[in-house]
């Protein structure tokens, strides 16, 4: 029996393409990410940036690097891999991934 708990935090269409959202989901800020090239793919790390000591994630620039997909946050440029939270320049902060899915157009996330 599967014991996740998914939680809705906006619909699709609210995330612009390429950017991130940030949700309060369970007492925690969540940055939420809708990337889009040939298939629209989202993903969800905890919004704190743990270098900078600020919940600045959901507004760092999306992009990649090599065959991953990062955001870079806005105040120290550390790259975080959305896939599962590792912080590139400073692995000893990476941050929470949680799964992402969407039902309806409702992206929800998994706690």
């Amino acid at each position: 029996m599967d014991n996740t708990t998914w939680t809705p935090v906006c619909a699709v269409e609210d995330i612009v393409p390429n950017t991130g959202v940030c949700a309060l989901v369970q007492e925690r800020h969540v940055a939420v990410f809708r990337v889009e090239d040939d298939v629209q793919r989202l993903y969800a790390i905890d919004n704190f940036d743990p270098n900078a000591q600020a919940s600045v994630l959901s507004r760092g620039l999306v992009g990649n690097l090599g065959a991953r997909i990062v955001v870079a946050s806005p105040i120290y440029k550390h790259h975080f891999d959305l896939s599962n939270g590792e912080c590139l320049e400073a692995p000893e902060n990476s941050v929470k991934a949680y799964a992402v899915r969407v039902q309806d157009g409702l992206v929800s996330i998994a706690f």
